[in-house]
């Protein structure tokens, strides 16, 4: 039998490979934790020590880390794919069935702010499809609480700004 932390490694690498966009910090945690897989601090080391490899790529905002396998990573996968068993690619695919569309709703809408070079903040928005972007937005506020609501706001009302922004741009 394989030793549990290459079997989380492979894991994780299974999940970024079965999807077409990237996971987040969260939903590759929740994944091992509703399964009692293992621990909180086990899987943030598993995704520390990929990260160190080279075998996936962290993109990170103020609030959120999303994950991308690398090439590296499908190579790797490939050479110990016979590490996950049936039942764990099982529990990947139910994972994805019951939560691939609030997981990849989730990875599509992206705010994030950072202490723009005059006072104040920069807030960008962006609306992505399969790492295409419908719409990437950058408004300068002057507080962090307004960068905080417009990040917010955009988590909840992107759909809506983003419909008026094209009715008005394009007639």
């Amino acid at each position: 039998m394989a030793d549990p932390n290459t079997i989380y490694k492979m894991t994780v690498l299974t999940m970024l490979n079965k999807v077409d966009f990237p996971l987040s910090n969260t939903q590759i945690t929740n994944f091992f934790l509703e399964q009692d897989y293992t621990d909180y601090f086990t899987i943030q080391q598993m995704i520390r020590g990929l990260l160190d490899a080279g075998l996936i790529r962290a993109e990170s905002t103020h609030n959120n880390t999303q994950y991308h396998i690398t090439s590296a990573g499908v190579e790797t996968l490939k050479f110990f794919e016979n590490k996950i068993t049936p039942a764990i690619e099982a529990d990947v695919k139910a994972f994805f069935e019951k939560n691939g569309m609030k997981i990849k709703n989730e990875n599509a809408v992206i705010a994030d702010f950072y202490k723009s070079t005059f006072p104040g903040y920069d807030v960008r928005c962006r609306f992505k499809e399969k790492d295409a972007p419908l719409i990437d937005l950058t408004i300068h506020v002057q507080t962090k609480d307004q960068a905080n609501a417009v990040c917010k706001n955009w988590q909840e009302q992107y759909m809506d700004l983003y419909a008026c922004l094209m009715d008005m741009l394009i007639r």
